[in-house]
């Protein structure tokens, strides 16, 4: 028999235990954060409550006021003179110890400032007033082209232009890459949509859709009375000939050769690839030209895939 011996291990110090414990804890932190954090970055951006109430303050800011829109003035000074006023239809109201003060088209802060500035001259050396808009008028907006529903609608408050198409039940799947404001001229009165060319367009505005949808900043802006909101059609381009799905495809800014042949489905088996033409109407004349592979389509062009000699 072998003798037997007793091994005992010393237990380590509850003090290392502690660390240790506490570096394990910190790792899991560590880690965690890490995935939170790549999580995060995965998220596409979304707008906050907050930043949402904050678009809905500058919209009401910059809306332009117009006939029979009804205005809430409270005076801090003169109570008695508080009260709700009617914007009448050639764009004025009245108000005591003032008489006719302009509204149509000016925004609240500018009316507010007018009639401060009215009322400190001779009655009052610091006047205190705010000034808040209580019901909207018969104003309207037009929007037409690629949406479901185009027509006329009441601007019963500030509407931005992403609400604009959503009232208008959002674009086609025919729609181009654009949307388009035409503006009115001040003071013109329009009874219905306005095209690109009249006289009484005063701006045009262009913003990309797609932008407008992801929520870029700047893009959705503020209509006024009178606007019309226009989304074009897309526009096409061809490819025809030895390709596997011959047709007219929606035509996208920066389209190269090869883009526009993969969206066919590709160069078939009995195609040409080097023998490639694109036809292109160039001040009313046809004429073919020789591209590269990686040379930009333009609408309305037609890329031609011939048969291969055999």
């Amino acid at each position: 028999m072998f003798p037997v011996r007793a091994i005992f291990f010393k237990p380590p110090p509850s003090d290392l235990i502690g660390r240790v414990g506490q570096i394990l804890v910190l790792l899991l932190v560590s880690v965690g954060g890490f995935h939170a954090l790549a999580f995060a970055q995965a998220q596409p951006p979304s707008q906050s409550p907050l930043d949402s109430g904050r678009a809905r303050d500058s919209a009401l800011h910059e809306y332009r006021v117009g006939p029979r829109d009804m205005l809430v003035v409270t005076f801090w000074d003169e109570p008695s003179l508080s009260g709700r006023f009617r914007v009448e239809e050639d764009g004025f109201f009245t108000f005591a110890m003032v008489g006719r003060v302009r509204a149509g088209g000016l925004t609240l802060r500018e009316i507010e400032q007018q009639l401060r500035k009215a009322l400190a001259n001779g009655f009052f050396r610091d006047p205190q007033l705010s000034l808040t808009l209580d019901e909207y008028g018969s104003q309207q907006f037009f929007v037409v082209g690629e949406v479901r529903q185009p027509g006329a609608f009441p601007l019963s408050g500030p509407i931005t232009l992403l609400q604009a198409l959503a009232r208008a039940g959002s674009t086609t799947t025919e729609a181009g890459g654009e949307v388009v404001i035409l503006r009115p001229k001040e003071g013109t009165a329009t009874v219905g949509p306005l095209q690109p060319d009249e006289a009484s367009v005063s701006e045009v505005l262009r913003f990309d859709l797609l932008q407008l949808q992801r929520g870029m900043l700047g893009f959705n802006v503020v209509l006024r009375n009178g606007d019309t909101v226009l989304v074009p059609r897309a526009e096409t381009l061809y490819v025809l000939g030895q390709v596997n799905s011959p047709g007219a495809y929606t035509f996208k800014k920066g389209t190269t050769v090869l883009q526009a042949l993969s969206l066919a489905g590709g160069v078939a088996d009995r195609g040409a690839s080097g023998r490639i033409k694109v036809v292109r109407v160039v001040s009313g004349e046809k004429k073919e030209l020789k591209l590269k592979l990686n040379d930009l389509v333009q609408p309305g062009d037609t890329i031609l895939v011939p048969e291969k000699f055999f």
